[in-house]
């Protein structure tokens, strides 16, 4: 029997970048609790693709590929959303890029322009999509993911950490506004997580474990261990916290 506090029947979850990693663990776990989830990232065949995998595990699934850089891409994926299922009462703002590695005095001006179109504007139109709909209802949960190169300095992904601290803030603002229409809005900052994303360092087994040294768990994240803090943070359990950017860092950050 599902705990009520964590039961997400009925609704329905709306998550960007989701046919892997974080993204997809998000959209598995939520639809574990009950939830109808619209799967999208830019390419149609693999949205298709986790959808099935979900319907064909018992749960209620629709992809609709998006480019979450593309204002008119986003109004479809909200439209077409709501045209299925009448609804969104979760939104979450996964999707990001990373397209440079380096000091950002070698950034150039596209890759700037790049990085904050897709994980800054990007973010701030689809909320403002998806906004207004849930306070017609009185209630909603929107979950933006940060990360903690969003809360300290860093040599080589220095500008995807300003993008990410921009999307903190982002979700600080939209809490206060949205707050008395009943919306909560809230981010996840997570460490380093075993996706391909990470690829990079992934790759190396000795970063790897170095990497898993400098926390307290002694481990590298899971997509798992930030699909659980999302579920927690659309779910009634979570009903008292907006505005937060809740770290997930196996303890990074606190050593």
């Amino acid at each position: 029997m599902t705990n009520p506090l964590f039961d997400l029947s009925g609704k329905v979850a709306l998550i960007t970048g989701s046919t892997r990693g974080i993204g997809r663990s998000i959209a598995e776990e939520m639809a574990r609790c009950g939830a109808r989830v619209v799967i999208s990232s830019r390419k149609a065949d693999a949205c298709e693709a986790v959808a099935a995998e979900l319907n064909a595990a018992g749960h209620e699934a629709i992809a609709v590929p998006c480019h979450v850089g593309r204002k008119e891409d986003l109004q479809r994926l909200v439209d077409t959303t709501l045209q299925a299922w009448g609804r969104i009462d979760v939104l979450v703002c996964n999707a990001a890029t990373n397209p440079v590695y380096g000091p950002t005095s070698e950034l150039t001006d596209d890759a700037w322009d790049k990085i904050m179109d897709t994980n800054v504007k990007g973010t701030f139109w689809l909320s403002n999509m998806v906004l207004p709909q849930m306070a017609e209802r009185g209630e909603g949960a929107v979950i933006m993911l940060s990360s903690i190169a969003g809360l300290r300095g860093n040599t080589v992904i220095g500008t995807y950490g300003v993008s990410k601290a921009a999307e903190a803030a982002l979700a600080r603002n939209l809490a206060a506004e949205w707050g008395p229409k009943g919306i909560r809005v809230n981010a996840i900052a997570p460490g380093l997580v075993r996706t391909d994303f990470a690829k990079a360092l992934l790759d190396d087994p000795e970063r790897v474990r170095r990497a898993a040294e400098k926390t307290p768990l002694r481990r590298i994240g899971e997509p798992v261990d930030i699909a659980g803090l999302a579920v927690f943070l659309a779910a009634p359990a979570s009903a008292y916290i907006t505005g937060q950017v809740i770290v997930a860092d196996g303890g990074e950050t606190a050593c």
